[in-house]
């Protein structure tokens, strides 16, 4: 995907097109007043005051024909610049203008762009001519408050692309499209795995059957993973005492993330943003010796974050969410190994999914911003250099990024590369010295002296949310045979006739160990076929009578036209071997 933001030529592009859709609507709407017409990530846009007209989708072709007609005429794009005064006599009849004009200081020269009978405030720069602006299409319209602010009016939102040639918009088109097959929300919405109500409240996914599958499988493979790694898990409960959470720091520092306090008998309780100062107080509940570490605690566990509702993105990001969490509690001399084994098990887990495109990054302090995080300088160079020299001994090739840690210390972040082309932070490994200060953790050494653990946190799937949601766009919602809720559905010929030997052969299946539907409906097959199809189920068996007199079975992979016929038994072992070896496509 393009950089619309820092690709300058394409920034400049873009801005110049904004203006010639503003003009467009003038001359369709000539009462629009406007706002402001940005460039952002996905192209430009501008907020529009339009009175009582309310854009709809059949709206945005007549726009894009006037533009047309105004790229066409090829008028140049002209810059004034002016003062004050003069700007605020020029659009005194625009009160958007206006306060944008007014938040400048007095004695500022402002600039103004006009192309033709259009004239708008503006810094620039613009191409030379609209002209250049003839590739372009408008993609979507929605409502905004002006200012961002919901006590103002809701101004109307357009938004479009850009570009130099007719093949690179055709290309991004052709890419959004692409976007919009992938997108979760809608993956989710129509495979059944997650809902959301406003009665319920935003950003609170509710997982349907199917996506509670989903999140168990995935929880059962990463728990039996620790397992085997020797972690243990806990439980733990979803709020705490504020008093926890001003011991970790977590209060001064991420207060304004956490769902408000609530009082009752004296104590005021918060749902947990995250699981560490749990975490750290099973640790100090007990006795340790230098010869139990590391403890590895492990937890699948809900956490809240307030996030802001312009944020909320299906369950990508949401305001209730599951991690794949885990706190280790090592000695010095440990943490190089230790790092060690836990990133070969991101790059296990990774290649058990099939990710290949990622890159590894290491997440520094901000020196010139410290006050986001808690500690002393001392500990934090010792955390950044340490984790640092593991990463070089180990041969990682990372880049480091500054003002990305934790508040609490540095990280080593994975960032993979979705099919989509966004950069998204899956797992992460975090070096902590401060939260053992802050909790008073302790072990006996060697010599019986009492000696300070380090903590590295540590998740591999992340939040088991957007972990989902990144499956479903990587895969277009056909996942493997594994992870599928429903692996197999039997769908006889003849309901009559092969009915009940579909409902047996779905009974043995189950009883294997499989996911299995029967669709024994009164419908034609091929409607029922398509059914299939719609929900992306692996396999389709379809039975006739001489798959049921001979205890056979006829299977079509989803997505094929191909069809294969197999005894029973052969067909057990086929779907057996294909979990066990976690085959990423049944293509």
């Amino acid at each position: 995907m393009r950089d619309f933001l820092n690709e300058k030529d394409l920034n400049t592009l873009n801005h110049s097109c904004a203006h010639v859709m503003a003009q467009a609507v003038k001359h369709l709407w000539p009462q629009a007043k406007f706002w402001v017409g940005p460039v952002v990530e996905e192209g430009f846009y501008y907020d529009i005051d339009l009175g009582d007209v309310t854009i709809t989708d059949e709206d945005l072709p007549k726009i894009e024909k006037e533009m047309k007609k105004i790229c066409k005429d090829g008028k140049r794009i002209v810059r004034h610049e002016i003062s004050k005064e003069e700007a605020l006599k020029e659009f005194a009849d625009d009160e958007y203008k206006v306060d944008l004009i007014n938040n400048f200081p007095d004695g500022t020269v402002i600039s103004t762009y006009s192309q033709g009978d259009f004239t708008d405030l503006c810094r620039g720069p613009h191409v030379d001519t609209v002209k250049q602006c003839k590739n372009f299409k408008l993609i979507k319209h929605s409502g905004a408050y002006w200012k961002g602010d919901k006590n103002n009016k809701v101004l109307q939102r357009i938004y479009g692309v850009c570009f130099p040639t007719k093949e690179e918009l055709e290309e991004h088109l052709a890419f959004l499209e692409e976007a919009k097959q992938r997108d979760h929300r809608k993956l989710g919405r129509e495979l059944g795995i997650f809902m959301f109500n406003d009665l319920v409240g935003r950003g609170l996914p509710m997982y349907l059957p199917n996506g509670f599958t989903l999140r168990r499988l995935l929880s059962d493979y990463i728990m039996d993973k620790e397992l085997a790694l020797g972690y243990e898990h806990v439980m733990t409960p979803s709020l705490g005492n504020v008093k926890l959470y001003k011991t970790s720091g977590h209060w001064a520092h991420y207060k304004d993330d956490m769902f408000p306090a609530m009082e009752m008998d004296d104590e005021a309780y918060v749902l947990r943003p995250m699981n560490c100062p749990h975490h750290m107080v099973i640790y100090k509940s007990t006795l340790h010796s230098y010869r139990d570490l590391p403890v590895r605690i492990a937890e699948i566990a809900n956490d809240f974050r307030y996030e802001a509702s312009g944020a909320l993105t299906g369950i990508e990001r949401t305001r209730a969410f599951t991690q794949n969490d885990s706190h280790i509690f090592l000695r010095p001399d440990q943490i190089a190994s230790e790092i060690k084994c836990v990133n070969d098990l991101i790059l296990d887990v990774y290649k058990d999914f099939g990710f290949k495109e990622y890159e590894f990054r290491l997440s520094l302090r901000d020196p010139e911003n410290k006050e986001k995080y808690f500690g002393n300088d001392e500990l934090w160079e010792k955390s950044e250099s340490q984790l640092r020299k593991v990463l070089d001994d180990m041969g990682v090739k990372y880049y480091e990024a500054k003002g990305e840690a934790a508040f609490y210390g540095p990280k080593l972040d994975v960032q993979v590369k979705s099919a989509l082309g966004h950069d998204v932070t899956l797992s992460t490994i975090q070096l902590d010295y401060m939260l053992p200060e802050r909790f008073e953790l302790t072990y006996v050494d060697e010599n019986g002296e009492k000696q300070r653990p380090v903590v590295i946190h540590r998740a591999i799937l992340g939040s088991l949310d957007r972990f989902i949601a990144f499956l479903l766009e990587e895969t277009k919602g056909n996942l493997p045979l594994w992870l599928a809720p429903k692996q197999v559905v039997v769908l006889p010929v003849n309901t009559n006739y092969q009915g009940e030997y579909a409902q047996e052969v779905a009974a043995r299946l189950r009883k294997e160990g499989f996911r299995v539907d029967a669709d024994c409906r009164d419908e034609k097959l091929g409607y029922r076929i398509r059914e299939a199809q719609i929900h992306k189920i692996p396999y389709e068996l379809v039975l006739g009578n001489n798959e049921r007199d001979n205890d056979t079975v006829t299977y079509r992979l989803y997505g094929q036209q191909k069809q294969t016929t197999v005894p029973y038994t052969e067909f057990v072992d086929l779907l057996k071997k294909e979990v066990l070896d976690k085959t990423l496509s049944n293509h």
